[in-house]
C-alpha cells in the first residue's frame, strides 16, 4: 500500500496558476501509475490527468488539456499537477490516486490508493 498526501490547493483568481503536489510514502512509488481526479459539490468525481510509472506517458481530460501538466519525480516520491489559466469550473476537491502496475487509466476504479484531497477554489 502507498499513502498519499496532497497539498497546494488554495483560492486563486480566474486565469491564475497553481501547482498541486502529492507526496507518497510506503511501497515502491515507481511501481504505481498516478492520477489526479477532482470532485465538485453535487457532481461526480472526474478524471483530470494521469502519468505512467516511468513518467514517459501522460493523459489528460479534454477539459484541462493544454492547461494542465502532470509530472512525477520518482526519487522524491511525488507527483505534481501544474494548472494554468484556471477557470471557476475548475473549482473542486483534487485527489491524488495510485494504481499499482497501472498504465494511467482514466477510471477511478482502477486506483487502489487515494489521498484525502486538497481544495482548489477559483474565483470569478
Amino acid at each position: 500500500q502507498v499513502y498519499l498526501v496532497e497539498s497546494g490547493g488554495r483560492l486563486v483568481q480566474t486565469g491564475g496558476s497553481l501547482r498541486l503536489s502529492c507526496a507518497a510514502s510506503g511501497r515502491t512509488f515507481s511501481n504505481y501509475a498516478m492520477g489526479w481526479f477532482r470532485q465538485a459539490p453535487g457532481k461526480e468525481r472526474e478524471f483530470v490527468a494521469a502519468v505512467s510509472t516511468t513518467g514517459h506517458s501522460t493523459y489528460y481530460a479534454d477539459s484541462v488539456k493544454g492547461r494542465c501538466t502532470i509530472a512525477r519525480d520518482n526519487a522524491k516520491m511525488t507527483v505534481y499537477l501544474q494548472m494554468n489559466s484556471l477557470k471557476p469550473e475548475d473549482t473542486a476537491g483534487y485527489y491524488c490516486a495510485a494504481d499499482l502496475w497501472g498504465s494511467g487509466s482514466q477510471r477511478g476504479s482502477e486506483y487502489e490508493n487515494w489521498g484525502q484531497g486538497t481544495q482548489v477554489t477559483v474565483s470569478s
